[in-house]
């Protein structure tokens, strides 16, 4: 993904060299979540619903089936540096996002966590939106981010066919 070389994040300022912000405006060349937006790796589900800014798709990691990341379609490591009309559309498509985990399994309680770090380094932000379940809790004993530790830990994957059929139910609860 190449963006241009000045700021974005706020218009007053758009004329100021991206040196003076932090808003990613330089060329991404290894981003897992661009990757994934740009069909350069396998997406299971493929994407679930889009907004004019962000996507939503099914998480490809050990977090269980059902969970969904809310992610901006720009590049960007930090929530300070959302455009306003990227932060406008961020608290109705996370309200619709817990609201379609909830309905995905029989969710005990749904996790909405803000994740932006691999390897200690800023990353493309995106929100995890994970619908836990009393067998979860009960299974691994935890609740909470230490369930997320415990989930990742094990590192089990849910199938992609499995994946796929409940990123299918998403898309039409998003669509209604």
């Amino acid at each position: 993904m190449t963006s241009s070389n000045r700021c974005h994040a706020d218009p007053a300022v758009s004329d100021a060299p991206a040196a003076n912000c932090r808003c990613n405006t330089v060329e991404v060349t290894e981003c897992i979540a661009c990757e994934l937006s740009r069909g350069e790796r396998v997406l299971p589900g493929g994407l679930i619903h889009r907004t004019h800014h962000w996507l939503v798709e099914h998480c490809v990691g050990p977090l269980g089936i059902g969970t969904l990341i809310v992610k901006p379609e720009r590049h960007v490591t930090a929530v300070a540096d959302l455009t306003k009309d990227e932060g406008i559309e961020l608290g109705p498509l996370l309200l619709r996002a817990s609201a379609v985990a909830t309905q995905l399994v029989r969710a005990e309680q749904v996790y909405n966590c803000l994740w932006s770090h691999t390897g200690g380094k800023p990353v493309h932000i995106h929100y995890v939106v994970q619908p836990v379940t009393k067998t979860q809790m009960a299974d691994f004993g935890v609740y909470g981010p230490k369930l997320q530790v415990e989930m990742f830990t094990v590192g089990e994957v849910p199938d992609p066919k499995d994946i796929e059929v409940t990123a299918a139910r998403a898309k039409l609860l998003f669509a209604s």
